[in-house]
């Protein structure tokens, strides 16, 4: 079984959503394992639940600390316990911009509403006074803006008559405990999920001018032009040859600079069997961390150095207003 990905849970209360993702996290073939569980209160019910499986606690109290300073003690926890991700379970209080920018991509939240709707507090009320047939829950990505990141999953509720916000609560939370480990598994596996990953660089590629996508040597590609002259800028490769990478390939500038890349950083490009002799350098997908901005600068770099130049030309006339 491959490596678990290590798991830092945050919480501020008795922990029932930290109880699910933990016995979640017990059953085999779950991608994740909880390192860490952190608190801003020292006495807070779900620690005693970790340190009787066995996992490591850390408290740090927000009184008389700035978020900064808070937000510092947590996070050196987090990395002191080698987690890569940042789970919130019922964590009350709101993380710094610059805490969550480090983190871009790596913090999981989970809101008792279906996103978008009701953002912020007091969900339940607001679902049942809008006359709502369904509340439920959603787990989202963590962006500085409260409640605005992509929602990864949603479970729905159904209003009964006569529910209460307290009433309605109860049965979500129920939801939730469902919810909750099954979105965090599915998050995981698709950094090393190859159909996701492919889904991923296709919407980029696509998204250039005038490209299509066509199978190449058994594997997709991508290419620029007509069906029938087009240039391919870009191969999608699952474990090609028997590498271990699943990676997006791309043209560089010749040999020199693909060598350079190799050795300065094999952590992130290889140089393909087969492809690499004519200058593609492999971009790997199924490692830890990785930048898709930086993977739409080199497919769009890419695409430029194979597009007609009657596209090249009018996108610089644009850029030049």
């Amino acid at each position: 079984m491959a490596e678990r990905v290590k798991i830092a849970v945050f919480i501020s209360g008795t922990g029932t959503n930290l109880a699910a993702l933990l016995y979640a996290s017990r059953l085999e073939g779950c991608p994740y394992e909880i390192a860490l569980v952190a608190s801003n209160i020292t006495d807070a019910g779900g620690l005693e639940l970790a340190r009787a499986e066995g996992i490591a606690t850390f408290t740090h109290s927000h009184r008389g600390h700035s978020r900064e300073e808070h937000d510092a003690a947590m996070e050196a926890a987090v990395e002191d316990a080698g987690a890569q991700l940042i789970v919130l379970a019922g964590y009350m209080r709101i993380l710094s911009d610059a805490f969550v920018a480090r983190w871009q991509g790596r913090i999981l939240n989970i809101h008792p509403s279906l996103l978008p709707k009701y953002k912020g507090l007091d969900t339940f009320a607001r679902a049942i006074e809008a006359g709502d047939s369904h509340a439920g829950s959603s787990v989202h990505i963590v962006t500085p803006e409260l409640d605005a990141g992509e929602v990864l999953a949603q479970i729905r509720v159904a209003i009964l008559p006569g529910d209460t916000p307290e009433t309605l609560a109860e049965r979500v939370k129920h939801a939730e405990h469902q919810l909750y480990p099954r979105a965090l598994t599915d998050f995981v596996a698709r950094g090393t999920d190859p159909d996701a990953l492919l889904d991923k660089v296709r919407g980029i590629a696509l998204a250039l001018p005038e490209t299509h996508e066509r199978e190449s040597h058994g594997s997709p590609g991508f290419r620029v032009g007509t069906e029938k002259s087009g240039k391919y800028f870009a191969h999608f490769l699952n474990q090609h040859h028997g590498s271990q990478h699943i990676a997006v390939l791309v043209k560089t500038d010749g040999m020199d600079e693909l060598i350079n890349l190799v050795e300065t950083q094999p952590e992130t490009y290889f140089k393909p069997a087969y492809y690499g002799a004519s200058g593609w350098v492999g971009l790997i997908l199924n490692r830890e961390g990785v930048d898709w901005n930086h993977v739409g600068e080199w497919l769009g770099r890419s695409w430029r150095s194979v597009a007609p130049q009657r596209i090249t030309k009018l996108l610089d006339a644009a850029d030049s207003f």
